[in-house]
């Protein structure tokens, strides 16, 4: 029976995928005052038993298994698989969290949305960088985003290969700067090479938004170094968003910056550091979710901010490939797609 008519005050909340970060969702699951982890679905048996063990919460053998002793779930497996899954139990009267992105193509995203309206299901896309405190701090501060310059760098690890560095890690920047720039997309320009992986694992975009704002990102998982920044001019105004040590500084030109200025060298510049509340993320996301579920109202991440970061994400796709082709990129490569 569907959550909203048992009136469940801590629902019960399985994960699909006990993979590497589906063993975040574990533990934060676990944590939570606001949920009970219902126990844990994986195809990998060991890796099942593991999380089982470790969490001391029921290993389920199918779907229909945790359909009958869960309340909601958490999808944390291959990209591929989301559709599938997640339409299975909304179908079962289930609520979703799924991990990003939401689904691998449009079709398979369309179908999720439609199936979350005609069951009433709660259905939330995982971009976790929305809940990065960071990024909340940042809202405020928005008038009108004219450049974005955006690096997210990762050393390699055989994690989500099957998709590449775009659906992998470049979309959290792509939603961000929609939800922040607000505007339909007018131009993608994207390169991108395959280097230790049979996807695309480093690319650099430069997409034109019909504002007139303009957005460059970088995203490689073959670097060694980790870095997750996020920076921006409006008018009057720069402002610097640092993901992983969880922080924002303001610079702004000629006005008063107000309270809580720092020193500048030049006076007529004004730099603040905005408070930032601390919270795991991941966490932020979990409880969100949950709300949206009890008061069964529009999650943080909507679903069609979902869709629109995935029409964007394969836009780019699209153009590295033809890029590739335009300079015959396989046969300098030495290989053939």
């Amino acid at each position: 029976m569907a959550l909203a008519s048992r009136h469940v005050s801590t629902p019960r909340i399985a994960l699909i995928g006990a993979g590497a970060f589906g063993r975040n969702h574990l533990r934060v699951i676990h944590q939570s005052e606001h949920a009970q982890l219902a126990g844990v679905l994986d195809l990998d048996p060991q890796r099942a038993a593991e999380a089982s063990s470790t969490y001391a919460c029921p290993r389920f053998l199918s779907l229909e298994e945790l359909a009958a002793n869960a309340d909601g779930a958490v999808i944390a497996s291959p990209t591929v698989t989301h559709a599938d899954l997640g339409c299975r139990l909304m179908e079962a009267g289930l609520d979703v969290l799924v991990e990003k992105p939401i689904a691998p193509d449009p079709v398979s995203g369309r179908a999720l949305v439609e199936t979350a309206a005609r069951r009433g299901r709660t259905l939330q896309v995982g971009h976790l960088e929305r809940f990065n405190p960071a990024v909340r701090a940042t809202i405020p501060l928005l008038t009108q985003p004219m450049f974005f310059e955006v690096h997210r760098l990762s050393v390699f690890t055989p994690r989500a290969l099957d998709v590449d560095v775009v659906l992998d890690l470049m979309i959290h920047d792509l939603d961000i700067v929609l939800s922040f720039v607000k505007s339909p997309v007018k131009e993608v320009r994207a390169v991108g090479l395959a280097i230790l992986s049979g996807k695309t694992d480093i690319a650099n975009v430069r997409v034109e938004f019909a504002s007139g704002c303009v957005a460059n990102f970088t995203a490689s998982r073959v670097s060694t170094e980790r870095i997750r920044k996020l920076r921006f001019f409006q008018p009057r105004q720069y402002i610097s968003v640092d993901y992983g040590r969880q922080d924002v500084l303001a610079f702004t030109v000629g006005d008063d910056p107000g309270a809580g200025a720092i020193p500048s060298v030049n006076p007529q510049i004004g730099m603040v550091k905005p408070p930032v509340t601390s919270e795991e993320p991941l966490h932020a996301e979990l409880k969100s979710f949950l709300a949206a579920v009890r008061d069964r109202s529009v999650p943080v991440v909507p679903l069609e901010d979902g869709r629109l970061a995935l029409a964007l994400a394969l836009e780019i796709v699209d153009h590295i490939h033809r890029h590739g082709d335009k300079i015959n990129l396989e046969k300098l490569a030495g290989r053939e797609r």
